[in-house]
């Protein structure tokens, strides 16, 4: 599963996004020249209560479908636990189960003193412990995609960008996010007019091409992804929304 978003260097409160909503995508990757459905992406919010508070469950699963299992089998996993009222994360989870290929990353956020505790495990019982030292702002990628949404497009000129960090695999990546202005899509959840924004990384490995990555929001109060592409170094796909419930707005 590709997701590569970023976070915003401001305070922004999030009143897009709400627990009960669930996104239902399909992911479509250019093999032999043809744009192919493989894999089916969900991204679902639910509320957690812990002893001292209650979270958003940000949960983003990604699975190909059963014809493709044979040619490679993916069931991975992105989660995030965060603040409801700004997005802020406290504890991410990450399990790659790619073919042969399996990871898990955990990381518990302490934003007071802007460092994160990482367990990695992998096969054969290998675990890696760290403390790693982060930015203020930075987020994981699950919550960074969801921040993503609370922006205010609506007042926002045309050519603004805005600096993102996240913490991927123990490393901050640098992005921008470019705001371009609206179009109208039709999508299976019908015609929408959205906010169309591209995505660049300083990364090599990231990110691929210039005016390549382009994200594209409704333009309510909800702000859903209903249409993505990407370059990667792999090459090159889409992600189209199927289906939306649960909204907020």
């Amino acid at each position: 599963m590709i997701l590569v978003f970023f976070y915003a260097n401001t305070n922004a409160q999030n009143k897009a996004v709400a627990a009960g909503e669930k996104l239902v995508y399909t992911t479509s990757y250019n093999m032999s020249g043809v744009l192919t459905d493989i894999a089916q992406v969900t991204m679902e919010a639910s509320e957690v209560k812990t002893s001292k508070s209650t979270l958003l469950r940000l949960k983003c699963t990604a699975a190909t479908y059963s014809k493709w299992d044979n040619f490679f089998k993916i069931r991975d996993l992105y989660e995030s636990y965060v603040n409801p009222s700004n997005l802020t994360p406290y504890l991410y989870n990450r399990d790659i189960n790619e073919g042969s290929y399996f990871k898990n990353m955990k990381y518990t956020f302490s934003n007071s003193s802007n460092t994160v505790k990482s367990v990695m495990k992998k096969k054969n019982n290998y675990v890696e412990e760290k403390t790693v030292k982060i930015n203020s702002g930075t987020k994981d990628i699950v919550s960074t995609l969801y921040y993503m949404r609370t922006l205010d497009y609506k007042n926002m000129p045309v050519g603004t960008k805005k600096t993102f960090t996240i913490l991927f695999d123990n490393e901050e990546i640098k992005g921008i996010l470019t705001y371009l202005g609206k179009e109208t899509l039709s999508t299976a959840i019908g015609k929408k007019e959205c906010y169309k924004l591209a995505v660049g990384s300083s990364e090599a490995n990231v990110l691929q091409g210039k005016n390549s990555n382009y994200i594209w929001l409704t333009a309510d109060e909800n702000k859903i992804i209903v249409y993505g592409k990407f370059k990667i170094p792999v090459g090159n796909g889409e992600l189209k929304i199927k289906s939306a419930s649960g909204l907020r707005n």
